[in-house]
Parts: C-alpha cells; structure tokens; sequence
C-alpha cells in the first residue's frame, strides 16, 4: 500500500488497482488495506518477502481452510422464505423465480458469504436486466438480477444519526478496455446511487444520468458479524490471520533446521579442502597427521518447536470454531447422537448463529428489493396466476397485490440446520407426533425441510387420486374380461383370495347403467366415465361421449 500525500493509490492485491480522492481515502483507506491483507492470506499470499533461492518458503493455509468451512457450515443447505398468509399464493413463487431462475441460488450464497467472510462486509446489487435478443434470434426475457459486489468497490454513506440508512452509494473500480487507437487500456468506472437519480461516469466523463426508478437505493450491506458502534463488519479471519503468519514462521525455521542437518557444514582443519570430493561413499586419504574433519552439529530439539506448532494450530481452531476433526484428523467411528454432535460442534453453531442474525436481515433486505424491483418493472407479476404460483386457500387472499401494503414485501428467512440429520430418526419422530395428533402433515413437510409445502401437499394429492384412477382402470379391465369369459364359456370367474368379490361388469345400454348414473351423480359419472377411457385407451384421455360425438360427426 502507497498512501503518500501526492500518492493516493493503493494497491489492492489480488483485487486491482483503485485509485482514491482525499476524502475516500480518509474514510476508507484503512478498511480497504485490511481487505487487502484478508485476500492475500485467504489466497495463500503470506509472505510479504521472498527468501532465497533454495530456501523453503511454506505457506500453510489455515486461514482460507478454516473460512472455506465456516462459510459452508452456514451456507452449504441453502436458506428458505416463508411469506406472510395473505400473499403466500403470489410472494413465494416471484422470490423462487428471482432466486432459483433468474440467478443460481447457491453460487449467490456461497459468494456473498465468501466476501462477508474474507472482509468483514458485503454488499449485493440488485438490478433489472431488459429482455433482448442475441445474436442466434434467440429471445431472453428480462430478470431480476442479484449481483455480489466486490467490498472493496463499494463506498457507501450513511445517514449521520442511523447507521442502517443509506444516504449514497458510490461504486468505482478499474477494467480492461480498447482504446480509439486499438491499444489495451484501464478505465475507470464510477456508478453513484441516490433515492432519486443514478449517475455513470467513465474516466470521471457522465455517461448517463437518469432517475432512481425504484425510488430507493438497491444496495444492501451485510455486516458479517456486527460491531457495536462501528458501520463495518468484523471479518472471520482477524483473530487468524496473525497465528497462521506465525504457524508459518515456526515452520520454514523448522524446515531450515532439516535441511542443515540433511546438508551440514563440514569443517576441516589442519588441511586444504581443495582436491577432497564431498559426498557419499567417498575416501578420504593421504590427509597430515594433526588434520582432523567434523561435521557441524546442531544441538536443537525440534519437540519444543513442534508442540509450539500444536498450541497455534489448536488456538486457530478455538478463535474460528471449527473442530480440529472438521478438516481431516483421524477419529474413531462411532454412531454419535445429534445432541452429542450439536455439543461437539456448538462453538462452531454459535459462529454460525452470530452470522445467521446479520445475513438473515440482510437477504429480508435483498428480498424487499427484489420484489420492489419486480412490481415496478413487470406489474403483471402482481396478479395471481393458479398455473405457475401457489394455492389459494383462504377467499380473503387478494388476487392482485397492492404495493402500498408493507406485507407484500415481507419475506422472513428459514435456515435448515447446518448440523446433518438422520432422516429415518427424524421420520420416526414426525410419526409419532401424527400418530398422537401433535403434527401436521404442512409442518411435517416444513420439517424435513420442503421450501413450499402447500405445493408439495398438492403434488401428493394428485398423485394419490391418479393411483387411484389407474387402479380402478385396472379393475374394469379384469371385470370386463371375467365378464366376456363367463358370457362366452359360461364359466363364472374364480374367486379372489380376499373377501372382495368382483362382479361381473354388465353390457352397456343395459338397464342398469341408468340407475348406476343416477347413484353416482354427474362428477362420479365423470370419474367413472375416465376410468372406461383409461381402461380401453391409456393415452386418450378423452371422455367417451367425446369419442362418441367425434365418431357420430
């Protein structure tokens, strides 16, 4: 870093170079030299230095091994909405196609948890991609995008008296261009965001000025575990950092200590070292009579430095907690309980939780944005549609939402436990409670972690009667074909081994059938009628009097 007072450009390794006025150098120069430091030791760049030739120069990276589990631990099952009853018709199936389609769901997480784990603090865009066309005449229709931001791009303000309102936004980084005159050159791009307007500049030139269309600023900052009094977030790696720089110290000397007994100093005194050939299986003869030859030996012990390594290592797993047997150490197999696992881990589940509280506040934040962002620029997402969104259960759900109402904005985050589950205990205890009448089937789904359990329930039902459609076609079949055996043989069919006996299905036209109409009622008759389709025809699923009419015409 350079931070000279006629050099205000700091390099911000690995992430580019980002040139600063005075005054965002007074503000954020310091944070954005500690994200300098986070990156290069998430990397694996630890030494500031580079030894000499031949030299072992060891970077053992704790630092990016330990925030690569802590972030998946927290991560890695996905998070889930759940919507307030009056919109989860509508809400629920708008944040799965923004989330799931419109953006790759876990790439999303994984990145803005890998930023807030590294610096400290992230921040996501959210923004509206126009439908257009490429240039194979293929139609991409307009989504919601949401954008992880670099943290070292983002220079936020906030309001003077609420550190949570964002005041402004100023985005600014370098990229790669081709200048007039074909060269490679680095621009650099500005966006600033207000309330009201959003300006673009390159090379400190306005490229575009237009009004805020959303009426507010679409960022979020997520603070990765909060600091009381500080608008930045507290990194997973500041209490590593400094014992794997020391970890890695101890080792190259342990390394050095290696090498020199591998490769000694040899002394000689008495005698010329010029025609004696070092090596092994060498002889050395012909030397005067007071000459003598040694090694230099060194009398360290390497146990010291080696428990010295033991006591960093166990200190980076406490400051971080992850257990030592998370990354790979040997431990006996054993079926041990999800409480004993919980307890094992807990240091680990309290990190996880801290995060929880920050990140969940922050994803309700992007949600907000996101529907906000859909109902001012696609208003027909505001009206239900049975085909592609939920099920409306309650006559009191409104078919279209209003967007004065700050329910329909309001989706609060679920996240599965981190912890793995044993699915048949699980499934088990669910019983249980259904077989006391302690549990629904919704909140047993809810459980076991269905997103949409309503849809779920759905799927189940219609399964279940298309079971059953398919089992009563298959029983017409078999009462037909006794039916034809017994009429053209006379031979009445076998009874079955249950107690259910079949009778013999009767001719159409018969008189019967009239009186059968009238017991089942029209929609039985329908039902019945869609079993005689399947029966004769499983692939037409065409009721027989339209066989009937399209045979007549």
């Amino acid at each position: 870093m350079r931070a000279a007072a006629s050099d205000l450009a700091i390099s911000i390794s690995p992430l580019g170079l980002v040139e600063l006025s005075d005054e965002e150098f007074e503000v954020h120069g310091q944070r954005l030299s500690r994200y300098s430091t986070n990156w290069a030791f998430y990397l694996g760049f630890h030494h500031s230095y580079r030894r000499e030739a031949g030299e072992t120069q060891n970077a053992i990276n704790y630092t990016g091994a330990l925030c690569r589990y802590v972030n998946h631990f927290v991560f890695g099952r996905g998070i889930q909405f759940e919507t307030k009853k009056k919109f989860d018709h509508i809400i629920p199936a708008l944040l799965r196609r923004a989330w799931e389609e419109d953006n790759d769901k876990k790439s999303i997480l994984y990145e803005i948890g890998e930023n807030g784990g590294v610096t400290g603090d992230a921040f996501v865009k959210v923004a509206y991609e126009e439908a257009w066309e490429d240039k194979a005449g293929r139609q991409h229709p307009g989504r919601v995008r949401i954008l992880p931001l670099s943290s070292a791009h983002v220079f936020p303000e906030y309001h003077p008296h609420d550190r949570d309102k964002l005041t402004r936004v100023k985005i600014k980084y370098k990229f790669w261009g081709t200048s007039t005159d074909g060269t490679r050159t680095t621009y650099t791009y500005t966006e600033i965001l207000t309330d009201d307007r959003i300006s673009e500049y390159i090379n400190d030139d306005l490229v575009d000025d237009r009004p805020n269309p959303i009426g507010v600023i679409p960022i979020v900052h997520i603070r990765n575990i909060a600091v009381s009094g500080s608008p930045w977030g507290k990194s997973d790696l500041d209490d590593i950092i400094p014992l794997n720089r020391e970890y890695n110290n101890i080792t190259n000397a342990i390394a050095d200590i290696i090498n020199y007994h591998a490769a000694p100093v040899t002394i000689i005194t008495g005698a010329k070292a010029t025609n004696l050939e070092k090596g092994p299986k060498k002889v050395w003869g012909g030397l005067p009579k007071d000459a003598s030859v040694f090694n230099l030996e060194s009398a360290v012990n390497l146990q010291g430095p080696l428990e010295y390594l033991g006591i960093l290592k166990n200190s980076m797993h406490e400051l971080s907690g992850v257990p030592e047997t998370a990354l790979g150490k040997a431990q006996p197999v054993s079926n041990t309980s999800g409480v004993a696992l919980a307890i094992q881990h807990f240091p680990l589940v309290q990190r996880a939780s801290l995060k929880q509280m920050q990140y969940g506040s922050g994803f309700k934040r992007i949600n907000d944005l996101v529907l906000l962002t859909l109902y001012t620029y696609e208003p027909e997402t505001r009206a239900y549609d049975p085909v592609t969104e939920g099920i409306k259960k309650d006559p009191s759900q409104p078919t279209i939402i209003d967007v004065h109402d700050p329910e329909a904005y309001q989706a609060d985050v679920v996240w599965p436990s981190p912890l793995p589950v044993d699915n048949i205990v699980k499934l088990n205890e669910i019983q249980l409670k259904m077989a006391l009448g302690l549990e629904s089937k919704r909140s047993a789904l809810n459980e076991l972690g269905v997103e949409f359990p309503d849809e779920k329930l759905r799927e189940i039902e219609e399964e279940q009667r298309q079971d059953v459609m398919a089992q009563g076609a298959l029983d017409f079949i078999k009462a037909s074909i006794d039916a034809g055996i017994f009429e053209a043989a006379g031979i009445p069919p076998e009874k079955p081994h249950t107690d259910n006996k079949v009778a013999p299905a009767k001719p159409a036209g018969s008189p019967d059938d009239s009186g059968f109409s009238l017991k089942l009622g029209m929609d039985a008759k329908k039902i019945f009628d869609s079993v005689v389709t399947m029966a004769h025809n499983p692939k037409d699923q065409r009721s027989p009097q339209n066989s009937e009419s399209e045979q007549d015409s």
